[in-house]
């Protein structure tokens, strides 16, 4: 798969990139309300949500070094995490969209995201 890209897509990422992490945040901290909220003992819940919490941090959709060079990695990232779907790809140029969309669909035919 070739990986050129646009400046402006790389300049339409590094808008979109904190708000796609501060909306995947979102989704994260409702669902760490929800393991604070279960059933269990205190303390299970509290290391059920460290555990969580240590796991996620890891996600692009959390943290990122936004690199030039890396940025179709990153995007392929967020699409694996759901921290973004193919609509939000939707200001970018169609190539782009594409591969992302050719990228989706082989991972899905081989069991991932």
């Amino acid at each position: 798969m070739d990986y050129e890209y646009s400046e402006k897509d790389w300049k339409l990422f590094r808008k979109k990139l904190p708000e796609w992490q501060e909306s995947f945040m979102e989704k994260l901290n409702r669902e760490y309300i929800r393991i604070l909220t279960d059933e269990g003992t205190p303390s299970a819940r509290f290391w059920k949500l460290e555990k969580r919490i240590n796991e996620d941090k890891k996600f692009t959709g959390v943290q990122c070094q936004s690199s030039r060079s890396e940025f179709v990695f990153l995007i392929r990232n967020l699409l694996g995490e759901g921290a973004i779907t193919l609509n939000d790809l939707s200001e970018f140029s169609e190539g782009l969209q594409e591969k992302m969309r050719q990228w989706t669909q082989r991972s899905m035919d081989e069991g991932g995201i």
